[in-house]
């Protein structure tokens, strides 16, 4: 948020809280991944920097694939132009996201996400983290007692995988660039800006699975 934003809210509150109320409004009915691909288009035609960063991290977080924001980006053509689309490929150039190299994104598509066989749901100890290993993916699994919340082992800074010796109680510290994550939420906590990857996961007859 812009200071002169901030500066609103503090000196004409009863104002701009109706500009915020509109915005949670609109867009409630669409699915998370849907509402940031159009955030960040709209961030593209305004050709705002800082929100377009915002956004595509939380389209991505959001399960969208680096082709699919390419998609988006050249379907708004006609309202963007080719100078702003190249403008946020240079931005997207720029963050040196994994999932764009070239090598990558041409690749034939991938599998579609399905539910997947984790572990047996008793041995994640209630209470404590657990990292483990499924079908050549790392995940952190915290138990409170029938809830369990599975988070994805890379970073979502520059993909590092986060090994098992960077948890400290319930802190996660990426050994790359030091940005540490509550591992009970998947929030970042210091230095950066974005919380651990979330994985949809369920208990079905004492096994845990996850979705991706």
């Amino acid at each position: 948020m812009s200071d002169a934003l901030n500066y609103l809210i503090k000196t004409r509150p009863e104002t701009v809280s109706h500009y915020f109320a509109f915005l949670k409004e609109t867009g409630k009915h669409l699915d998370p991944k849907t509402r940031n691909l159009i955030s960040v288009i709209t961030k593209v035609y305004s050709q705002t920097d800082r929100g377009f960063r915002q956004y595509l991290g939380r389209a991505l977080r959001e399960g969208c694939t680096p082709m699919e924001v390419l998609d988006a980006l050249l379907m708004a053509f006609p309202a963007l132009g080719l100078a702003k689309i190249t403008w946020a490929v240079d931005i997207i150039l720029d963050m040196d996201i994994p999932g764009f190299a070239p090598d990558v994104i041409t690749q034939s598509a991938p599998e579609p996400a399905r539910w997947r066989d984790v572990m047996a749901s008793k041995d994640a100890s209630d209470g404590e983290v657990t990292r483990t290993e499924c079908e050549g993916r790392g995940l952190f699994i915290y138990r409170n007692k029938r809830i369990f919340e599975v988070f994805d082992s890379r970073c979502p800074h520059q993909s590092t995988d986060i090994p098992e010796l960077a948890l400290n109680g319930e802190t996660l510290i990426c050994p790359k660039h030091q940005w540490e994550f509550n591992a009970h939420t998947g929030a970042c906590i210091k230095k950066g800006n974005s919380p651990l990857k979330r994985i949809e996961s369920k208990v079905v007859k004492g096994r845990l699975l996850a979705f991706w």
